[in-house]
């Protein structure tokens, strides 16, 4: 089966003062068709900024390097004109942020129904009874009257909700879900993922979700990816990624996530330190001021991918040479 979505050394980098600043480096992911590929990370660690350049989104001060695939396309080298056919229909993307996303002056209805209108050429009726089928999937209460209403009567959550119906509408090949289930509660976040994990399943549709939550990536993702710093640190299944964490990051994650049993039980442990900043980025592993277990080489420079079986991470831990003396140097 074809893969819909390949990112290939990806670098995004911003103008600074100083000098370019990076806030993505060399990722590569490849995001299977039928399946939810998890991207986990710290705030600032790249991952809202990954999705948006898939689609180009990125400020325009931005210089972006590396390619990705999507059904035999460059994206990074297609005419913004491409683009915009591309965006919405085949590619379809949940924003973080559906109050600054949403436009203030016009109807939640009118502006889930356009994509419809552009890209599938529906008549406005056929597109108001899509919409509200798409309301009704997406738990919005009474559709049909919420189908006229404008983004600031609805709460946070409605507005979440709109925009995933909005999304989902045109029946996209991958979807980017930028922490989609963050302003609802429980019940709904759950409706929202099996949603998600069911159109995955019925149409193939790929899905890129980015979330702070791991339990969502342990209930809900095939596989994940694990950022730090702009860069990708540790991919793997799911399964694998929560039974044998390879990189001291995840291992840190996962330890200070509260399991349902131990929640009371012992003192939560946390990651020392903060994350460096674009403009303080240490020169090897840019985890290295934080992790309890870097060598002398981490300070020197970053750690190559090492890949087994589908599981792979950058750390000099797991490098066959890192033992050797030219790398303590």
């Amino acid at each position: 089966m074809e893969q819909p979505l390949v990112i290939n050394n990806l670098s995004i980098t911003f103008p600074g003062a100083a000098g370019p600043l990076p806030a993505v480096r060399n990722l590569s992911l490849t995001i299977p068709p039928a399946s939810i590929t998890c991207l986990v990370g710290e705030s600032g660690c790249g991952k809202s900024l990954t999705c948006r350049a898939i689609l180009r989104l990125t400020p325009e001060y931005a210089s972006l390097s590396g390619s990705i695939e999507f059904q035999n396309q460059n994206l990074l080298e297609l005419p913004l004109r491409s683009m915009r056919a591309i965006r919405g229909a085949r590619i379809g993307m949940i924003f973080q942020e559906p109050m600054t996303s949403l436009n203030p002056v016009l109807t939640v209805g009118s502006q889930t129904a356009e994509p419809l209108r552009l890209h599938l050429g529906m008549k406005r009726k056929q597109a108001r009874e899509r919409v509200i089928g798409l309301f009704r999937q997406v738990g919005i209460p009474s559709p049909q009257s919420r189908y006229n209403d404008y983004p600031h009567q609805l709460s946070g959550g409605m507005r979440q909700r709109v925009m995933i119906a909005m999304a989902l509408a045109c029946g996209p090949d991958v979807l980017l879900a930028d922490e989609p289930t963050t302003a609802l509660d429980a019940t709904i976040q759950g409706q929202i993922l099996r949603l998600i994990r069911s159109e995955s399943e019925q149409r193939g549709m790929a899905v890129l979700l980015i979330t702070h939550d791991l339990g969502v990536v342990a209930e809900t993702g095939d596989n994940a990816g694990v950022m730090y710093a702009g860069i990708l640190v540790e991919t793997a299944s799911v399964a694998a990624l929560f039974a044998q964490p390879l990189h001291p990051y995840t291992q840190g994650l996962i330890a200070a996530h509260p399991g349902r049993d131990s929640i009371y039980a012992r003192r939560l442990p946390a990651i020392p330190g903060i994350v460096p900043t674009l403009a303080q980025m240490p020169k090897g592993c840019p985890f290295q001021p934080r992790c309890e277990r870097a060598l002398p080489v981490c300070a020197i420079r970053r750690a190559p991918v090492i890949a087994e079986g589908g599981h792979a991470v950058a750390c000099w831990l797991y490098a066959p040479s890192h033992k050797n003396q030219d790398l303590q140097a």
